[in-house]
């Protein structure tokens, strides 16, 4: 049986970004479509950790694509292609939300001893098939995305880059304007935040572990009366 020829999108997927680029550049849909596939997670997780809101880090993303293809000739690839348009996607993110609120104190949250952001504590996620047991992680995965949520902006973005996307710190920091000692800090202290809430969340809900009640419960009597009724002298 004949091997089946590659369609050209696949083609495309085979090809790195600097050539992409080139071939973008002729006005060719295809390359752009493909370079948004390649990018379109990073460039969203980062926004969305920066707008905390999922349509407006859709809204973000659209702009920073829209921004870049317009003067991708400008780019020279001194930096990566992800580079340059991760970037952009934040320029815009931050530019949003400074517009609508003033500039948070960085330097007062970065030498805080402890942040008291209120974060709602979830365990770990796995791949499970079996239905419930999918449906709970669907809910447990709105958990953490809400938990990360409430990380303050700077903990938050550098938790998000580092954690999630796996960005090094080195990259991070060239992101973000930082040195790469406050990142690490950063870093840290969420992490610090997300462990204190997962311990308050478990002390809080360890009583309500193995419930045994409902239909169980009503079986399980029903199943030690009935063996006391055959047991007693009464039965003989």
């Amino acid at each position: 049986m004949q091997a089946r020829e590659p369609t050209r999108i696949e083609a495309m997927h085979a090809l790195d970004d600097a050539e992409l680029v080139r071939i973008a550049l002729r006005g060719d849909e295809c390359a752009f479509r493909v370079i948004m596939q390649r990018h379109n997670r990073r460039l969203y997780r980062c926004a969305r950790a920066i707008v905390r809101d999922d349509s407006e880090a859709e809204d973000v993303v659209q702009e920073a694509y829209v921004s870049a293809f317009s003067k991708l000739a400008s780019f020279r690839g001194d930096s990566s292609l992800a580079t340059w348009l991760t970037r952009i996607a934040l320029n815009e993110a931050l530019g949003r939300v400074r517009s609508r609120r003033p500039t948070i104190e960085l330097a007062a949250l970065d030498s805080a001893g402890d942040c008291k952001a209120q974060i709602i504590p979830i365990p770990l996620l796995t791949a499970n098939s079996d239905p419930e047991q999918s449906l709970a992680q669907r809910e447990i995965r709105c958990l953490i995305e809400r938990a990360i949520d409430d990380l303050p902006e700077p903990f938050r973005i550098v938790f998000v880059m580092r954690e999630i996307e796996d960005m090094s710190v080195a990259e991070t920091a060239d992101f973000l304007g930082l040195r790469a000692a406050t990142v690490k800090t950063r870093l840290h202290r969420a992490r610090r935040l997300l462990r204190k809430a997962l311990d308050e969340h478990f002390a809080a809900t360890l009583t309500e572990a193995f419930p045994f009640a409902g239909m169980r419960c009503a079986r399980m009597s029903e199943a030690v009366l009935k063996r006391l009724a055959l047991a007693s002298p009464a039965a003989g």
